[in-house]
């Protein structure tokens, strides 16, 4: 049985550029990120109501090298563009998986007609770290529609397992991923148990969105805007529902190998991040046109 390490809450907010309003619930520079490879950082947006307006509300133009972005819109909508090539509109449901891997600029907004509409904004930014051989790699970008994402029903109708990456119960994700990992959307009623058989050594994290839930062997509670992080020793988990839970469900091997950051940038080393910014301002990340 994997058992509870700890449970971290953040109480920081901060706008990304002017239409993002997050919560930064882990990152890379933090004691913490050992205890959570391959993920680095997450930012969770909260239930917002935005008024309809003209402006286009997010962040413009920037960089990003080493890893990868994994945007999962649960209410409203993104536009995306980026130096690759890649972009276009993710809606409620849908994931935006982008690899920035060598680097790239890019943009996100609010989605042109949600802007002139306005109504609920809800959504998470979670990075993914890529190990040095493919920090390099091409990047890429990945729009995993709603349609696209398996669901798996729960016994009994207790609830649904979104597979946005890796596997659970035979049925796999659509997301591409460069190391293993699971990454789950997830949905419990009240009452319901979700018993999981998982890979020793890895990686397991809960982040509850709403409603409350608790592991087997502790009786700590993880609430909404919770992180629970387990040990990774144990091939086992199990987690019931104390009211009607909605969660992110994170699940990888970790890579052990040195983490060098800089804002946008996560390499292994800091001769790298200044090769990265060096190679950014002399625009070999590309530009959007």
């Amino acid at each position: 049985m994997k058992k509870l390490a700890f449970i971290k809450r953040s109480n920081e907010k901060h706008w990304v550029g002017d239409g993002f309003h997050v919560r930064g619930i882990f990152s890379y520079n933090e004691p913490t990120a050992r205890h959570l490879s391959p993920f680095l950082l997450m930012d969770y947006a909260e239930p917002t109501t935005f008024p309809p307006t003209e402006d286009r509300l997010g962040v413009g133009e920037h960089p990003h090298r080493g890893f990868e972005t994994v945007t999962i819109v649960h209410e409203g909508e993104v536009e995306h563009r980026d130096s690759s090539g890649g972009g276009g509109k993710i809606a409620k449901g849908d994931v935006q998986w982008m690899t920035a891997a060598s680097g790239l600029v890019h943009e996100e907004f609010h989605g042109t007609e949600y802007a002139k509409k306005g109504g609920p904004f809800e959504m998470i930014q979670l990075w993914v770290n890529l190990p040095k051989k493919d920090k390099m790699a091409k990047p890429g970008y990945q729009g995993l529609t709603a349609a696209s994402i398996p669901e798996v029903a729960l016994e009994g109708d207790a609830g649904t397992v979104r597979v946005i990456a890796g596997e659970y119960r035979d049925r796999r994700g659509p997301a591409r991923t460069f190391t293993p990992m699971n990454v789950w959307d997830v949905r419990l009623e009240k009452g319901a148990k979700l018993d999981l058989n998982l890979r020793d050594g890895w990686t397991t994290a809960l982040f509850v969105l709403d409603g409350k839930v608790k592991a087997d062997g502790t009786t700590e509670t993880v609430g909404r805007a919770d992180l629970a992080v387990f040990e990774r020793t144990g091939d086992r988990l199990a987690i019931e529902a104390l009211e009607s839970t909605k969660l992110l469900f994170l699940n990888g091997e970790p890579i052990d190998e040195p983490i060098a950051g800089y804002g946008p940038f996560v390499m292994n080393t800091p001769d790298e991040i200044r090769q990265a910014i060096l190679d950014f301002q002399n625009g070999k990340m590309g530009q959007l046109t």
